[in-house]
């Protein structure tokens, strides 16, 4: 939970945000709304500024005027004028190409003026990283003699381990890595973050939370969306890299890591590290599918395949579509298999994470102990935000009949709810120093590692796409992945 800014820390908070790429859709959509959101909950502090840095023509007056149409067009509730009186004056536009020099001597003077305190966030392209690194230590905008400097990067970090490593090495000799953030927007979700409450709060979830309990783990993102205009970033990513390599291993870890020594971000770091160094050495035993969609239907409507969509090459073999099963090679999670899927142009939209009990021996001795379901957890990250848990229970009747039976609770069902979004809570911890929901090198070093080791194993493989159709599940492959083991994919947008 957010808490208010004391005054008493409010000028070690107090800072100028400076955005690099103020004119593109992250600014817009995303950061503009969540610092907006801040300032309403009275979450920013007092001496706050925003300086917003972009290649095109405008004025001030006109650049406020588009924060104001995007930030009405993507929060919740109405603009709340008076907030916005207050929030625009922090808000202010530099025309540069932050490509050359010209323009960084006036940027510096302008943050000089603001405060000593500096956040730079790097809302750009990732080739422009370096040289704006290289820029911000040129013209001495990164010493933080006078004040803390803090640096967010959004991903792709690097395109594989030797380019992640390339670029951490030039970015660790401006920032320190304790001020460096690696943005990853997933883990800024309120249900992703409540996932160590749920497991550490309550004495009924952690002693079962091993393998002589739990059968398997299963972590699914499907999307109803194709590509749509990214293209041509996809085709150098596809679903490994795009999801895989980031957000759905940071799930894992927060999944699967050991019970951190204290909720300091050094000792929630150093766990997640340690469940990624495991995967990163499990290659001989992992089992992978990957898929590429075809035309079909979405919701009724004909929607192309993904080598008919825009900046997409038409012989393209880039993955839409990735399975996985993997295994944790530690005491806690030997043996139990982890099944990860994710893809575009499936037939519903949900990211969750299911985990699946082993039934008791007990369970053979009742009638109809073959219509016994196992007790499931879910854990919903989105659309729905909230938990579901699935157990069984007499049918009422004078037949013993067993039936199950879910509890659910939905956090952003409840009325009056309104969970921050990711972004908002990110922006909120860059400010105040928490790292704990940022990536450190080690994270992103292993998680490379992984995702390499399954691209090398792809590249001997040769799979015939497009090889399943826009509205359905994915290629049939997927499906035999666990069939094969006896076991089903359990959620499809929810329903157990």
């Amino acid at each position: 939970m957010m808490q208010k800014v004391n005054s008493m820390d409010d000028q070690n908070l107090s800072c100028v945000m400076a955005i690099f790429g103020a004119t593109g859709d992250l600014t817009f959509k995303k950061l503009m709304p969540a610092l907006y959101n801040l300032e309403k909950s009275k979450l920013l502090p007092e001496q706050f500024a925003v300086v917003c840095i972009g290649r095109r023509d405008k004025t001030n007056a006109g650049y406020q005027n588009d924060v104001y149409e995007n930030i009405q067009k993507n929060i919740k509730q109405k603009i709340d004028e008076k907030v916005w009186g207050s929030f625009s004056k922090r808000v202010s536009y530099q025309r540069q190409d932050f490509t050359e020099d010209d323009g960084y001597p006036s940027l510096k003077k302008v943050l000089d003026q603001k405060g000593g305190n500096m956040l730079f966030y790097l809302s750009v392209s990732p080739h422009y990283f370096e040289p704006i690194i290289y820029k911000l230590k040129k013209y001495d905008l990164a010493n933080s003699e006078n004040g803390w400097r803090r640096v967010v990067i959004e991903k792709p970090f690097g395109s594989d381990l030797e380019t992640a490593q390339i670029l951490n090495d030039r970015l660790t000799k401006v920032f320190p890595e304790k001020d460096i953030y690696r943005i990853d927007h997933y883990l800024g979700k309120e249900m992703l973050q409540n996932l160590l409450v749920l497991r550490f709060a309550n004495s009924f979830f952690e002693p079962v939370w091993n393998a002589k309990y739990i059968d398997s783990i299963q972590i699914s993102s499907c999307e109803k969306d194709g590509v749509g205009t990214r293209g041509a970033y996809y085709e150098k990513s596809g679903a490994l890299k795009d999801m895989i390599q980031n957000h759905l291993l940071q799930l894992l870890t927060l999944t699967a890591m050991e019970p951190p020594e204290s909720f300091d971000e050094r000792h929630i770091r150093k766990k997640k590290t340690a469940v990624l160094k495991k995967l990163a050495a499990c290659r001989d035993e992992m089992k992978l599918v990957r898929g590429q969609y075809g035309a079909g239907k979405i919701d009724g409507e004909n929607v192309a395949g993904y080598r008919q969509e825009e900046r997409v090459d038409e012989n393209s073999n880039v993955e839409t579509f990735a399975a996985l099963k993997l295994f944790i090679d530690n005491e806690r999670w030997k043996g139990v298999p982890i099944y990860i899927r994710t893809g575009k142009r499936l037939k519903n939209t949900m990211t969750e994470v299911v985990i699946e009990f082993k039934n008791l021996p007990q369970t053979k001795f009742f009638s109809d102990s073959e219509n016994i379901s196992p007790n499931l957890l879910v854990i919903k990250i989105q659309p729905e935000e909230g938990m579901e848990f699935k157990f069984n229970t007499k049918k009422p009747g004078s037949v013993n009949t067993i039936v199950p039976v879910k509890m659910n609770f939905c956090q952003n069902c409840q009325t009056g709810t309104n969970s921050p979004e990711a972004y908002e809570r990110l922006l909120y911890d860059v400010i105040r120093g928490d790292a704990t929901l940022f990536t450190r090198w080690e994270e992103v070093k292993y998680s490379w590692i992984f995702a390499d080791n399954i691209q090398k194993l792809w590249q001997k493989q040769f799979v015939q796409f497009p090889n399943y159709e826009a509205g359905t599940s994915g290629p049939k492959e997927a499906e035999e992945l666990l069939e094969s083991d006896n076991r089903k994919w359990w959620c499809e947008g929810g329903e157990l």
